[in-house]
This record gives C-alpha cells, structure tokens and sequence, in this order.
C-alpha cells in the first residue's frame, strides 16, 4: 500500500487546493467528521474511523449506500478519532501518512493533532499534515541510521514561509539550505524563536538534524 490519506474533522480553506494534493491510488480514511471533506471533495472512503458524534445523518446514509466500512467506538474513549485513524493507518502498512484537515478550530485540539505526528510509530514514514495552504512534518533521527542526519525535503515556491520549532527539547546539528537564512549545524531551543519565520529562495529546501524533533511549519504563498 502505497500512501494513506486521512481526512480529520478540523478546518479546510479551500478544497481545490486539498484535492490537487490527492492522487489516484491513495487509500481514503476518514475520522468521523472528516468524512464530510471526503464527501466534498467526490471521493468515497474505503474506511471510517471513530464514534461518529461529528458525522451528519446525511453522509451516514452515503456511507451505507456505498457500503463503505465504518469502525464504530464508544464516545466515551481516551483517544480522539483522529488518533484512532492513524493508528489504524499504521496498522495497514502505507509507505506514507497524509492528514488532511487536521489544523485550525479549536486550539487544543490542533496541539493534541500536531502532538500525534510526533509519535515514534510514525518514525520511519513519511506522515505530514497538509491542507493545500500549509503543510507540517518532523524532521526527527531516524532510527535505522543513528549515526546520520536525517534529511526531509520541503517543495514549494521562493517567498513561501518556513518556521523550524524544537519539539520536547533542544534540536542539536539543524541544517536548513534553500532558505534565506541558512543554518550549519547549529541548536536551536524550545524557549527561542530563533527558527520562526525563514523564507525559501527556491521551488525546493531541505532540513536536516543530529538530534531532536524538530517541527516543520511550511506556509505556502
């Protein structure tokens, strides 16, 4: 299986930018009320996830129609649906994790969404959060190769802001090339802002780090 792509219920500004996102042979999952995007956007889900208190009655009986599988649980739960879908996801064995409409709304709720990414099951993925506007990953030490950096790329565009946050700590060895102020090797620490607001200079950047998680914020124009 080569990528999954999760719908979330959180925020979508615009469809036609999510939907160039999308490619033929993603495996659509939706979080309950992710559905909706899903719908939106004509795609019909292979899989929907959690207690379904967000999913309107409408899209329910587009679901049974279609007979798309629903995995049902109980509102009272200690995960949201969004954790279920990516758990989920990880459990089918994708090459790749997109999130779709996992930001914006309530505060809490796109922390705890952002907090999910960082977790170490998604590792040796490539998982990213992306509405079509914004797009946010980890670049974090891979654990197959101790000894090296890892490197992720960012496309986009030259203007297109890009924002280098530590995660849970200190972030020690960033490299970051194609953007208008380049880092060496340096550190870069949780209560400094000293990685907000870069720019790219080209269609294409790369980050790179020793040690750490590092959050990537890439804003396009």
């Amino acid at each position: 299986m080569s990528r999954i792509v999760i719908f979330a219920n959180g925020e979508l500004p615009d469809l036609e930018k999510a939907r160039a996102l999308l490619r033929a042979d993603d495996t659509i999952l939706c979080a309950d009320g992710g559905t909706h995007h899903a719908l939106a956007l004509g795609l019909q889900p292979n899989l929907v996830v959690g207690d379904m208190d967000s999913l309107s009655k409408g899209a329910w009986k587009k679901l049974e129609q279609a007979n798309v599988p629903i995995e049902l649980h109980p509102r009272d739960k200690d995960e949201t649906d969004l954790e279920l879908a990516i758990r989920r996801a990880i459990e089918m064995d994708p090459d790749s994790i997109l999130v779709v409409g996992a930001l914006g709304g309530r505060l809490d709720q796109t922390l705890g969404n952002i907090a999910l990414l960082s977790d170490s099951l998604l590792s040796t993925l490539d998982s990213r959060f992306d509405d079509g506007a914004e797009e946010i990953f980890f670049c974090r030490k891979q654990a197959e190769a101790p000894s090296r950096a890892t490197r992720r790329g960012i496309e986009g565009r030259s203007g297109d802001i890009v924002s280098l946050i530590p995660w849970n700590g200190a972030v020690y060895g960033v490299r970051a090339e194609g953007l208008k102020w380049s880092l060496h090797g340096g550190t870069l620490y949780p209560e400094k802002t000293r990685g907000i607001s870069n720019e790219m200079t080209a269609q294409t950047a790369s980050v790179s780090i020793e040690s750490g998680l590092l959050l990537v914020v890439h804003q396009r124009k």
